[in-house]
C-alpha cells in the first residue's frame, strides 16, 4: 500500500487549482501558493516545468501514486495501440481504487484506496484487496453485504458535489458499479484540466 507521505491540500496549494473539486480545499479562499512569497512566486515556466506540473498532477489526483508505479502506467500506455495519453487516463481510470470512487462508494481517492486495501470491495463476485488492480468492460464492482451499511459508504453516495460518469452503470440501492466502456480524457469528470499528453512528452525526454 502507497502512503501518503504529505498533506492532500499540499498539491492543491502548490499547483494553485483545487485538484479534487473538494469544497474546504484552501485554493477555495486562496490561488497563491504557500510561504511568504507565494504570490510573488507567478515567473514564467520552462517546458520541463510545465511538463512536471502536469505530471504531479495528474498523479497526485489518483491518490499520489507512487513514481515508479506511474512510470509502469507510462511504459504500458506507450506499448498500446493509440494515443498514449489517452492509453494513460484509460489505465488510470481502470484502477479498481479509481472505479470504486467514481462510483461514490468512497469520497476520496484516499478513502477509496483504503477502502479497497480492507477487503469491502469485490469484482466478479470475487474479493479483491489490491487497489491498483485493472478492471475491464463488463466487470462488476460490488460493495461486500457486510460493508454496505457502513457511515462512509452512505455519506459518499450522498454526495452532491460530484456525478457518476455515463461509462459506468451504478446501483446505490445493490452498491453494484459495472464498467461499460474505456474512457476518453474527455469524458474523464477532472475539476481542472488535466493533459496527459504533457504527462508522455515528460517521461519520454
Amino acid at each position: 500500500m502507497t502512503k501518503r507521505a504529505e498533506s492532500k491540500y499540499k498539491l492543491d496549494r502548490r499547483m494553485g487549482q483545487n485538484i479534487w473539486g473538494r469544497p474546504k480545499s484552501p485554493v477555495n479562499r486562496r490561488e497563491y501558493g504557500p510561504g511568504q512569497h507565494g504570490q510573488r512566486r507567478k515567473g514564467k515556466m520552462s517546458d520541463f516545468g510545465t511538463q512536471l506540473r502536469a505530471k504531479q498532477k495528474l498523479k497526485g489526483y489518483y491518490g499520489n501514486i507512487s513514481e515508479k508505479q506511474f512510470r509502469k502506467y507510462y511504459q504500458e500506455a506507450i506499448r498500446m495501440k493509440g494515443d498514449s495519453g489517452d492509453n494513460l487516463v484509460a489505465l488510470l481510470e481502470r484502477r479498481l481504487d479509481a472505479v470504486v470512487y467514481r462510483a461514490k462508494f468512497a469520497p476520496t481517492p484516499f478513502a477509496a484506496r483504503q477502502f479497497v486495501n480492507h477487503g469491502h470491495i469485490k469484482v466478479n463476485g470475487r474479493r479483491v484487496n489490491i487497489a491498483s488492480f485493472l478492471v475491464r468492460p463488463g466487470d462488476v464492482i460490488e460493495v461486500k453485504e457486510s460493508s454496505k451499511q457502513l457511515l462512509i459508504v452512505l455519506e459518499s453516495v450522498g454526495l452532491a458535489e460530484r456525478d457518476v460518469p455515463d461509462y459506468y452503470e451504478v446501483d446505490h440501492t445493490r452498491m453494484t458499479a459495472k464498467v461499460t466502456r474505456i474512457p476518453l480524457p474527455a469524458d474523464v469528470p477532472y475539476p481542472v484540466l488535466m493533459e496527459p499528453n504533457l504527462v508522455i512528452e515528460f517521461y519520454s525526454r
